[in-house]
């Protein structure tokens, strides 16, 4: 079934934890966005571990391609949605309230796309299934040619990707979803607003990066993780928020510090150091 009219208007947005491959020593996180109107999959990706980075990377990777679409479907996952019993040692280390906001949430606020949460399983049921022949393909795969590691699964994924997106007639649609797609924007029905840096920041790592408020102490100093980083152009004991930007390849992060419209500080720190993980 078909929930949208237009190309943007609705992104079903889920991971499925899955043993992708029966040689693999553990499961994978397959992560994906779907366009709902053309079922095109304008994201997927296989991770080892479950972070709101690697969601957050999603969106990222969405948004600079394609703009910003109208809203986002979710599950009530704890990084989509702060449930405040389940998410308290979350909350203790990096919220300030308690009415509060998770980091791929707060991404999504700033780029003003609405958010839309699955509330039931059987809601969830709409967003998992469109996902279900993809995934039983790569399982197939990855196990007819002995593939132990995530990167030969990726490569399984990709090929797959292609196949579904611009080879396959959709059950539902009864389109390729490419063409579908193509189709949606020569019609003029679409959603996706051109995507555009929000006022005052002044790169991508401003918005697709996890954050954290700190106030700066009395010898202009802010700390996190056990590390002391200097603040400049903020006055003592103001809020300061650094602004978080992990490179996997490097292993260092980009860290900017902000206070109110005015970039203060950059600092290039060991993701280890920042204790990444919880991000």
């Amino acid at each position: 079934e078909i929930h949208s009219n237009y190309i943007g208007e609705l992104i079903q947005h889920d991971s499925s934890h899955h043993k992708f491959s029966l040689y693999a020593d553990k499961k994978w996180y397959l992560i994906t966005s779907l366009d709902d109107y053309s079922r095109l999959l304008l994201y997927a990706k296989l991770v080892e571990k479950e972070m709101s980075w690697h969601y957050i990377v999603a969106l990222q990777d969405v948004f600079l391609v394609r703009g910003f679409p109208f809203s986002y479907y979710v599950d009530s996952h704890s990084i989509f949605r702060f449930v405040q019993g389940r998410d308290s040692p979350w909350r203790k280390h990096y919220l300030l309230t308690d009415e509060a906001d998770t980091q791929w949430k707060m991404v999504i606020d700033d780029c003003k796309v609405k958010l839309i949460h699955a509330l039931s399983p059987q809601a969830r049921r709409k967003i998992e299934r469109p996902y279900r022949p993809l995934q039983d393909r790569i399982v197939r795969t990855c196990a007819r040619e002995g593939i132990k590691i995530i990167e030969g699964a990726g490569e399984v994924l990709k090929y797959e990707l292609d196949r579904y997106n611009n080879h396959q007639v959709h059950s539902t649609t009864k389109e390729i979803p490419i063409l579908r797609f193509e189709r949606g924007i020569k019609e003029k029905r679409l959603l996706f607003r051109e995507f555009e840096m929000p006022s005052s920041y002044t790169s991508v790592k401003d918005i697709f990066c996890p954050r954290v408020k700190r106030k700066v102490d009395a010898y202009h100093k802010i700390s996190i993780n056990n590390l002391r980083l200097k603040v400049h152009k903020a006055p003592l004991r103001e809020e300061i928020e650094l602004r978080i930007a992990p490179d996997e390849k490097t292993v260092l992060a980009e860290v900017r510090i902000w206070y109110k419209d005015i970039l203060t500080d950059l600092y290039q720190v060991k993701n280890s150091d920042l204790n990444i993980v919880h991000f």
